[in-house]
């Protein structure tokens, strides 16, 4: 795949979500927050996803529906989502592939050991499918509100 530019047309994609399947030619004329995460049940994930949660109305209010993914299965994901009262979908990429089209699926380094992994990273693509921001390398403290400002701001 292409490498995303912001501006550019975000290729179509689909994944089975917790609500069924996602596609995004389905939510053409909606903001969609599509952020990628290592795993359930993490400190940073618990509490980026609780952030996502926390502005969930502001994020409806602004025009766009937040949708998390990671590699866990369907069942991890709604456990995950029960436990938390998360009032969004999350999307199953076992095999990376998602990820590895935005970019997300990357070599990482922990205590000198190599290794393919999540990078936490958030795109912003609006309501024509276009790609209007991302964020890569996310730190979660802020994040959710650096979202929010940047939907504003369109």
């Amino acid at each position: 795949m292409p490498e995303l530019k912001i501006g550019g047309k975000v290729p179509d994609f689909s994944l089975v979500t917790t609500g069924g399947t996602f596609r995004l030619r389905d939510h053409r004329g909606t903001g969609v927050v599509l952020y990628f995460y290592p795993r359930d049940n993490t400190s940073g994930c618990t509490r980026e996803a609780e952030a996502f949660r926390d502005h969930h109305d502001q994020f409806r209010r602004a025009g766009a529906l937040v949708l998390g993914v990671s590699p866990d299965s369907v069942d991890s994901h709604q456990r995950f989502r029960e436990k938390l009262a998360l009032p969004f979908d999350l999307g199953c990429d076992p095999e990376h592939e998602l990820a590895a089209r935005f970019g997300a699926w990357k070599q990482k380094t922990l205590y000198g050991r190599r290794f393919m992994g999540i990078e936490r990273s958030t795109f912003l693509i609006d309501d024509r499918g276009l790609l209007q921001a991302e964020w890569r390398k996310v730190r979660v403290a802020g994040h959710a509100e650096a979202v929010l400002a940047a939907l504003a701001a369109r």
